[in-house]
């Protein structure tokens, strides 16, 4: 069918409204307040369309969609699934950003898992890979007389259970096994679940270090990277691990970096993120001039703004043994203490403070304010006490990662001398550029090429819908209701879907003229491809490059009053 028609339609300000929309074509909603727009375009035609596309679905997925109720409406003819893209729909998660939401930092992840020219976070020298011959000697380098055990790491943070696992290596002569950090025997495996991620690490032999078992150790060696993919990890009893790859290594600084894969890349991964502030790139810190009530008083004597007996003693306390620490008067006013001071009331001790408690004196490291208040949030159940709390508190970024929110081997990998984190916190105009430059050799031409297409593909509509000026690493949850709108919009032409109804809310809200223009050019874009695309709208030059125009509400269309401006008819 050419046209979408609707007979009946009376939902919420609709009263019977008879309406023939032509399809594949860019349609405008337009008319005052309260006549009807939104009724029309959302919780009609979109209510319906997905209704009938989730109706169209099996009973066992429906279960996991959202059913919408049927409109008010006689009946809709020549409908398709139906998308809304509406204002303030982006995730407001703290982990969503501004490249995840398009999917374009999923593609960078890929790219650099790709083609990535690790470094060493120590020295900066280019990581090579590790003979067996190296990994050997770094081993008989430890104390004579260690026992070791050598594991090959066959699975890493995997989903599944791994029965057929378990059973080819018993075949093949294996005996023990490490299952999540618990030893257990192959013969009888645990039953795993299977939408858990799970490590599994072969026992491949157990001996002591010593010049005498040196062919049996590269024999095990050998061994081990071949079952684990050029992994080997060396366990000393009683003593720290030591992972070697046969892929990837720092001579100078003797340390081993595992292979590269997109999940590195990922800030909701352990495998990729900051442990300090896990992945969120920023840290909750106590704001100690809100805390303390008057700073230029001794710090011996201070007074804190929240009436909390347990915070106050222990502030008290805490600060005279810190104080007596590191040799500080109790007279010294409270804003003019050593940095060392402050940090470790708040970050913690390093070490060991003497605490006087009446007569008992025992020695402790001090936690520091920023976990206290950190436990005392989790904990509450009183959502006052939680505000309250928190009110005491400000963000900073992560001393560790700064604000990048990966691990310093992650953002040593370069591409085009330019690391994941760099391309980030570039606006999308020069990121754009900067993926420009990127220059492949032959081999890297035949991996990469397909990725860069993507990429540029998404940043381009992106620039072509007026977000030019975002970064990547922008959270979701900052953007404003017509940000992510286009957005959502960029989403859905990068996924260059055909046959769809795309409803959109008022989509040139906050732009400029100019950027208006580019947006019209992506709607049409999307149009060509094969979609219906009906707009709820007033600026004027939205209406003006329609291809029909509905205009809803009293006075509307042939109604207009007289001398009103009639240049808009269609």
């Amino acid at each position: 069918m050419r046209r979408i028609i609707v007979r009946g339609a009376r939902q919420h300000n609709l009263r019977d409204l008879n309406l023939e929309i032509p399809r594949q074509r860019l349609c405008v909603i337009t008319g005052l307040s309260g006549s009807g727009k939104s009724s029309l375009a959302f919780d009609t035609l979109y209510a319906e369309g997905q209704r009938r596309y989730i109706e169209s679905l099996s009973s066992y997925a429906r279960q996991f969609l959202s059913q919408m109720e049927k409109p008010d409406v006689d009946t809709i003819e020549g409908l398709s699934p139906a998308i809304a893209i509406e204002q303030k729909t982006t995730s407001r998660s703290s982990r969503s950003t501004v490249g995840t939401i398009t999917e374009v930092y999923d593609y960078f992840r890929l790219l650099f898992a790709s083609i990535g020219v690790p470094e060493c976070p120590h020295c900066q020298c280019r990581i090579s890979k590790q003979s067996v011959r190296q990994i050997l000697n770094q081993v008989l380098d430890l104390p004579q007389g260690s026992r070791i055990i050598v594991y090959a790491p066959v699975v890493r943070e995997r989903k599944g259970e791994f029965k057929k696992l378990f059973k080819r290596f018993y075949k093949e002569g294996y005996l023990r096994c490490r299952v999540d950090g618990h030893d257990m025997t192959l013969e009888s495996p645990p039953d795993l679940e299977r939408k858990k991620n799970h490590s599994i690490d072969v026992v491949v032999d157990r001996l002591i270090v010593s010049s005498d078992q040196k062919h049996r150790l590269e024999s095990s060696i050998r061994q081990a990277l071949r079952l684990a993919n050029g992994t080997v990890c060396i366990s000393i009893l009683g003593g720290v691990e030591m992972l070697f790859s046969k892929r990837m290594a720092c001579i100078r600084c003797n340390l081993s970096f595992p292979a590269l894969e997109p999940r590195s890349f990922s800030f909701n991964s352990r495998f990729g993120s900051c442990p300090t502030c896990r992945g969120l790139g920023t840290q909750s810190e106590v704001d100690l001039k809100r805390l303390v009530r008057d700073t230029s008083r001794p710090a011996g004597k201070v007074q804190l703004q929240l009436d909390l007996p347990e915070l106050s003693s222990l502030v008290s306390e805490s600060l005279k043994a810190l104080l007596k620490h590191y040799q500080q008067s109790t007279k010294t006013p409270f804003n003019r203490l050593p940095m060392q001071v402050i940090k470790a009331l708040t970050q913690g001790s390093e070490g060991q403070v003497r605490f006087q408690y009446h007569d008992v004196s025992y020695d402790a490291e001090f936690p520091g304010l920023n976990q206290w208040f950190g436990k005392r949030i989790r904990s509450t159940s009183s959502s006052r006490r939680r505000q309250q709390l928190k009110a005491f508190l400000t963000t900073s970024d992560c001393p560790d990662c700064r604000g990048t929110r990966l691990l310093r081997s992650s953002r040593s990998v370069k591409v085009n001398g330019l690391a994941i984190s760099d391309y980030c916190r570039m606006d999308l105009r020069d990121c754009d550029q900067a993926v420009e430059l990127i220059q492949l050799t032959a081999r890297e031409q035949i991996i990469a090429e397909p990725i860069l297409t993507e990429i540029r593909a998404r940043l381009r509509v992106m620039l072509a819908v007026g977000l030019g000026y975002l970064t990547m690493d922008r959270q979701g949850s900052s953007l404003s209701g017509g940000e992510a709108q286009r957005i959502r919009l960029a989403t859905q032409v990068g996924s260059q879907l055909r046959g769809v109804l795309y409803v959109l809310d008022e989509p040139s809200i906050g732009l400029h003229p100019r950027d208006t223009q580019k947006l019209l050019e992506t709607l049409k874009e999307l149009r060509d491809l094969g979609n219906t695309i009906v707009l709820v709208e007033h600026d004027e030059d939205t209406i003006r490059a329609a291809d029909y125009v509905i205009d809803l509400g009293p006075g509307g269309g042939r109604g207009l009053p007289r001398g009103a401006d009639r240049r808009l008819r269609r």
